[in-house]
């Protein structure tokens, strides 16, 4: 019966001279020898090689960017889950924060050099840093739908995080200054307001200038280009100037 399914079976498709090296390189970063090349080339396709599916639709990483940010997150939330039994959600929520943020997830990619698989007709040098992130998490869409899902958390748990995630150092990291200063000015039953105003003075380009001020009073200050930004920086300095008395 075995010989008789091999003959049945179609035979696969020969891999051309660049699917070959595509096929090595992927297999050096993975450890393991994917079954699907088709959606891993697909995970590290730039929208601008406007390829189109069979459907017609786009062929590019972000509907596998979109998979892997779920997977990804159900992932590390277990992980930590079973590495921290004795923290409260409050905590969890945080590390994990911190684990999948765009910020941790470019680092990932850089480390793992993903850029160097992407196809895209744009420079490498004008594609901006992100690009390290959403491949990775196009990779983890991909290998979850290689693979399957527990495949993919032992990969996700020995590859990734073994391998790269610094738990102590992100468990010592602030994830988010002005999260810190409300959740603290709430504790203490202190009013916090954040006095935002446009100040581009003589530049082009859009500004915000943001005061902190803690009952009334100004305890620091920020400017950027967008107000998040702005309050953040401003939430940052005033950690600095309370973190005496916050700690």
């Amino acid at each position: 019966m075995k010989r008789i399914l091999k003959k049945l079976r179609p035979k696969s498709k020969a891999k051309t001279k660049d699917e070959g090296v595509f096929y090595e390189n992927l297999k050096n970063i993975l450890k393991f020898s994917p079954k699907d090349l088709s959606l891993y080339e697909e995970a590290f396709t730039h929208s601008s090689m406007r390829l189109k599916g069979s459907s017609g639709s786009s062929l590019n990483y972000e509907r596998l960017e979109f998979l892997g940010d779920a997977v990804l997150g159900s992932i590390v939330a277990s992980f930590l889950f079973h590495e921290f039994p004795d923290q409260n959600e409050g905590f969890l929520t945080q590390m994990r924060s911190k684990i999948v943020s765009r910020e941790h997830l470019n680092k990932l990619g850089k480390g793992l050099q993903l850029i160097e698989l992407v196809k895209s007709n744009v420079s490498r040098s004008k594609i901006g840093n992100n690009i390290n992130g959403n491949l990775f998490e196009a990779l983890i869409g991909a290998v979850y739908l290689d693979k399957g899902y527990i495949f993919c958390e032992r990969f996700v748990n020995n590859t990734i995080i073994a391998e790269f995630v610094d738990l102590p150092r992100l468990e010592g990291k602030i994830s988010s200054y002005k999260s810190l200063i409300v959740e603290w000015t709430q504790k203490n039953k202190q009013q916090l307001k954040y006095d935002v105003f446009e100040d581009s003075g003589n530049q082009n380009q859009r500004h915000f200038s943001v005061r902190l001020l803690i009952d009334d009073q100004v305890v620091s200050k920020g400017r950027s280009t967008s107000k998040k930004k702005a309050e953040e920086i401003a939430s940052k300095r005033a950690y600095f100037v309370l973190q005496d008395r916050i700690r």
